[in-house]
């Protein structure tokens, strides 16, 4: 059975993508799902997290297989993932280059990060068109959110008007997640407890619920 993708995409940079990747990779694997992670961006900051991972975690990845492509092999590494595991997720990077467009193609679900700022909401034009255009399903997810405050409410009215759905749970602007990531793991295996916690396993069950994984 091919597995589920699933592209995190953003064109501002900030957002908080590769947290969310790792975040929510970590959280299925502990949850038994076979995850890949597919690094596309340049930067290589979740290749860095996995291999700290690797380093003080678990040297096989802890449930997790990580890949870094572009360019021609990206499509290649994204179907050879898709036969092994359950799950993939893939980190893009913040900008429309003819990665992104692919692995929005191939996705079942396109995930938006979005604090809940204006410059933020506007930044989101790209993405969100480049998914309608690939006809693939968008989910817009509030991140880094303030503990206070009535801006979400705000957002989240306007990004209605677009029909584009936004995710019931949200992410708060908590030090556990980035805490977390320093010791390459996932808030759900360094902090179990943690508010953190369950803001990300009910963001994961909340995605598995719409790919029909739960």
């Amino acid at each position: 059975m091919t597995a589920k993708a699933v592209t995190i995409a953003q064109q501002k940079g900030g957002a908080g993508k590769t947290t969310l990747a790792a975040q929510l990779a970590v959280t299925y694997a502990r949850n038994g799902l076979r995850v890949g992670l597919l690094d596309i961006d340049p930067q290589g900051s979740l290749a860095a997290w996995f291999e700290v991972r690797k380093a003080l975690v678990d040297e096989n990845g802890g449930g997790i297989t990580f890949v870094q492509a572009s360019g021609w092999r990206l499509s290649t590494e994204l179907e050879r993932l898709r036969r092994d595991v359950d799950l993939v997720l893939i980190d893009s990077p913040p900008h429309a280059e003819t990665e992104v467009r692919i692995a929005v193609r191939a996705a079942d679900l396109i995930l938006v990060p979005i604090q809940p700022s204006p410059m933020d909401l506007w930044a989101t034009g790209p993405t969100l068109d480049m998914a309608r255009k690939e006809k693939s399903p968008a989910l817009m997810v509030f991140n880094r959110t303030p503990a206070k405050g009535k801006l979400v409410d705000a957002v989240r009215k306007k990004i209605s008007e677009s029909e584009v759905p936004v995710a019931e749970s949200v992410l708060g602007n908590r030090v556990a997640f980035a805490a977390s990531i320093m010791e390459g793991k996932g808030v759900v295996e360094s902090n179990p407890r943690h508010t953190a916690s369950r803001e990300i396993k009910a963001l994961a069950m909340e995605i598995a619920i719409k790919l029909g994984l739960n």
